[in-house]
C-alpha cells in the first residue's frame, strides 16, 4: 500500500504533484474557452444577428482559430522558452475573451472568436510541456492527467456558461472567462519552473514546414491525426446544436439546466486518466479499438432526445468517455516518436482536431435546421463508423502496440 502511494504521489521524476495539478487547472481554464458558446448558442447569435440555420458558425470560428494557432504558434514550444510562451499566450487569450464580450456585430464576434481560438491552443502548449518534464516510463500517464484537467475544464465551461448565461448574460460570461484567465496567466508567471529543456535549432519557418514533415516520416502520427478528426468531429456533432432541441418544447430547458448535461459527461476525465495507464502498458491499440465501439453505440441513446431525456444523458457519457480514451492514447503513442519534437507533433495532430471540430459544428446546426434531431444522429453515427472503419484498416498487424 505505501509503495503503491509512493509511486502515485511521484508519477514522474520530472514533473512534481503541484506542477502537474497547476498545468491541469491552467489546460482545463484555458480549453473552456473553446466551448462556452454551446449551452448559450441561441443567445449569442441572436443578439449580434446571425440566423439559427448559421449559429454553428460561432463555434466554426473558434476553430478554425484553433487550427491557425496550432500551425503558428503551437510549434513555439520546441524554439522558444516554454515557460514564457506559456504564460503571454495566457494574458492574450484572456484580453481576447474580453474582447469577445465587447462584439456587436456578426464580423466582430466571428473575428474575435477566431482570435480567441488562436490563443487558446495554449492548452496543448501546457501538454506538451508537461509530456517533455515527464520520464519516458510516466510520460502516457502524465500526459492522461494533464488531459483529465482538460476534460473537467470543458465540462465545467458548458455547466457554468448555461448557469452564469441566465444571470449575467452571455458577454457577462465571458467577460470572467478573461478575467480568470488573467489571473491564472499570474500564477504561472510565479510557479512555472525555470529548466533548460530541449530546442529545435530550427528557424521559425524550417520548424514550421519540418511539421509537414513529421507527419510523412511518422506512420502513428498521420494515422492518429486521422482518428482525432474523426473523433472530434462526432462530438461536436451533438454539442453544437444541442441546445437548439433543448430550448424547444416540449423541454423548454432554461441554459442553467442544459449547461448540467455537461456533468454527465464527467466519466470523460476518468477516460482520460485511465487511457494514460493502459498506453504505458502497451494496451493503446486495445483501448481505441473498445472506445471507438462505445462512441458508436452511444449514438443509439442519442437520437432518443425527441422522446426521452436520461437516454440523452446516457449517451453524452458514453461518446465523451470514448473521445477521451482515444485521445489521450493517440497522444501517448504519438510522444514516443521524437522527444525533441513535442510541440511540433501536438500542433500537427491537434490540426487535424481543430479541422474535425469545426467540420462537426458547421455541418450539424445546417443538418439540424433541414433534417432535424434525426439527421444529426445519423451524421454522427457515420462519422462514427467511418472512424472504426479507418481504425481497423490501418491498425499495425505485426508490430508491438506499445511502438504501435
Amino acid at each position: 500500500m505505501l509503495q503503491r502511494h509512493a509511486a502515485s504521489q511521484s508519477v514522474a521524476r520530472g514533473v512534481d504533484g503541484a506542477t502537474s495539478l497547476l498545468f491541469s487547472i491552467a489546460s482545463g481554464l484555458a480549453v473552456a474557452h473553446a466551448y462556452l458558446a454551446h449551452p448559450m448558442l441561441d443567445l449569442v447569435s441572436a443578439d449580434v444577428g446571425l440566423p439559427a440555420s448559421r449559429a454553428g458558425w460561432i463555434v466554426g470560428a473558434t476553430q478554425v482559430g484553433y487550427g491557425l494557432g496550432l500551425l503558428m504558434l503551437a510549434p513555439l514550444g520546441d524554439l522558444l522558452d516554454r515557460r514564457r510562451l506559456v504564460v503571454v499566450q495566457s494574458a492574450a487569450l484572456g484580453l481576447a475573451a474580453c474582447a469577445v464580450a465587447l462584439a456587436r456585430t456578426p464580423a466582430a464576434l466571428l473575428a474575435a472568436m477566431t482570435a480567441m481560438g488562436l490563443l487558446a491552443v495554449v492548452t496543448q502548449a501546457f501538454v506538451a510541456f508537461a509530456a517533455v518534464l515527464a520520464d519516458e516510463e510516466h510520460r502516457g500517464r502524465v500526459v492522461g492527467q494533464v488531459t483529465s484537467g482538460v476534460v473537467i475544464g470543458l465540462l465545467l465551461a458548458r455547466t457554468a456558461a448555461g448557469g452564469l448565461a441566465d444571470l449575467v448574460g452571455w458577454r457577462g460570461v465571458y467577460l470572467a472567462a478573461g478575467g480568470a484567465m488573467l489571473v491564472c496567466a499570474g500564477v504561472l508567471a510565479a510557479r512555472l519552473p525555470r529548466r533548460d529543456l530541449p530546442k529545435s535549432g530550427l528557424s521559425y519557418g524550417r520548424l514550421l514546414a519540418s511539421m509537414g514533415e513529421l507527419l510523412l516520416r511518422e506512420p502513428t502520427l498521420r494515422v492518429r491525426s486521422i482518428l482525432a478528426a474523426f473523433i472530434f468531429a462526432d462530438v461536436t456533432i451533438v454539442l453544437t446544436p444541442l441546445v437548439l432541441p433543448l430550448r424547444a418544447a416540449p423541454y423548454a430547458l432554461s441554459h442553467a439546466a442544459i449547461g448540467l448535461f455537461g456533468l454527465v459527461a464527467a466519466a470523460g476525465a476518468l477516460g482520460a486518466s485511465a487511457a494514460g495507464r493502459w498506453t504505458d502498458a502497451g494496451h493503446g491499440q486495445r483501448a481505441t479499438f473498445a472506445a471507438l465501439l462505445l462512441m458508436l453505440a452511444a449514438w443509439g441513446p442519442i437520437a432518443l432526445l425527441p422522446y426521452a431525456l436520461a437516454p440523452l444523458a446516457l449517451g453524452l457519457l458514453m461518446l465523451d468517455f470514448g473521445l477521451q480514451t482515444v485521445h489521450v492514447a493517440n497522444q501517448g503513442l504519438i510522444y514516443r516518436a521524437r522527444p525533441d519534437a513535442q510541440s511540433r507533433l501536438t500542433a500537427a495532430y491537434m490540426v487535424f482536431y481543430s479541422i474535425g471540430s469545426a467540420a462537426g459544428s458547421s455541418a450539424s446546426t445546417w443538418v439540424y435546421a433541414a433534417h432535424g434531431w434525426t439527421g444529426v444522429s445519423l451524421l454522427g453515427a457515420s462519422v462514427s463508423g467511418a472512424a472504426l472503419m479507418f481504425w481497423a484498416l490501418t491498425r499495425p498487424r505485426r508490430r508491438s502496440e506499445r511502438s504501435d
